[in-house]
């Protein structure tokens, strides 16, 4: 058995005063990242890897900005 030290994708005990985008421009990144990471090759584990990770990061970005807008 393999042991790895684990490290998450999201850490929110560390990962506090991130940049927030403007509703606006959060859409638009998750656009163009949804865009650009809809041609990564299935069987490609470091693509699959790379797109899951930038769409997480828009995702969280997506979500924070309409948290913003709705002043929570």
């Amino acid at each position: 058995m393999t042991t790895t030290e684990h490290s998450p994708l999201h850490d929110p005990q560390n990962d506090h005063g991130q940049w927030v985008p403007r509703l606006d421009m959060a859409i638009e990144l998750a656009r163009e990242s949804l865009a650009e990471q809809q041609a990564a090759n299935i069987y490609d584990d470091r693509a699959m890897l790379r797109a899951a990770a930038t769409l997480e990061i828009r995702l969280r970005q997506l979500l924070a900005a309409l948290d913003a807008e709705a002043g929570r």
